[in-house]
């Protein structure tokens, strides 16, 4: 529908050029959708907080009688879905493997004794698929991270949740578990890592079908 804003929120340590963005952007482009990909490195990638990433999406819904879609992945996903808990705004979401309780996967992957030198040093260096190098990262970041997203996002909108099996990043376990009795919510599982590269195709065809409500059918 030509009233509605259509944004794609990237992941953490991604960007608005990242193949999952571009290959939406295309994809609506040819239906007349204009899909922006949003800069979500705010205030920077260094300094990263949650609420900043929130903030500046719903800067980019609009006023406040502007509706939008939502297509997030993994730390975008996540954003996604907390946006439209909170936004009445959001009329749909899709999220590919979003990052449901984030800080804790980063706690169990770095190890007790990096996150506590993490937390008392307040910076650690971690890999910026963006510019495909190390670049130090707050610890509020993820204090924060761990605070907003201390319960399931509770939204109202239909989504489409697309997360791959062997996916070594965020457990496909928690979108089945969010999933799980929500009648709004359908949960597409795809033979896929963490990235879904290899399932660019089946997420867009997914996309068709979930969006012809919007009007962004063929």
């Amino acid at each position: 529908m030509s009233d509605v804003r259509w944004l794609y929120l990237h992941g953490f340590a991604s960007s608005p050029q990242s193949t999952k963005a571009g290959a939406f952007v295309a994809w609506g482009k040819v239906r007349g959708l204009a899909i922006d990909a949003l800069d979500l490195r705010v205030p920077s990638f260094e300094h990263l907080r949650f609420s900043a990433i929130k903030a500046r999406v719903r800067e980019a819904i609009g006023g406040e009688r502007d509706r939008a879609v939502l297509i997030g992945s993994s730390l975008g996903g996540l954003t996604a879905c907390r946006v439209a808990e909170e936004e009445a705004r959001v009329c749909a979401v899709l999220a590919m493997a979003p990052a449901f309780r984030l800080a804790d996967t980063w706690r169990a992957k770095v190890g007790e004794s990096t996150w506590e030198r993490w937390r008392s040093e307040g910076r650690l260096e971690v890999d910026d698929f963006g510019t495909k190098q190390k670049r130090p990262l707050d610890f509020a970041f993820v204090e924060e991270l761990a605070a907003l997203d201390a319960g399931d996002a509770d939204v109202r909108v239909p989504v489409l949740v697309v997360h791959g099996t062997r996916d070594d990043v965020v457990s496909v376990e928690r979108s089945r578990t969010w999933s799980r009795g929500r009648r709004n919510v359908r949960l597409v599982e795809v033979d896929d890592g963490h990235e879904l590269g290899a399932s660019i195709p089946r997420i867009l065809a997914e996309a068709e079908l979930f969006f012809a409500t919007f009007g962004a059918g063929p």
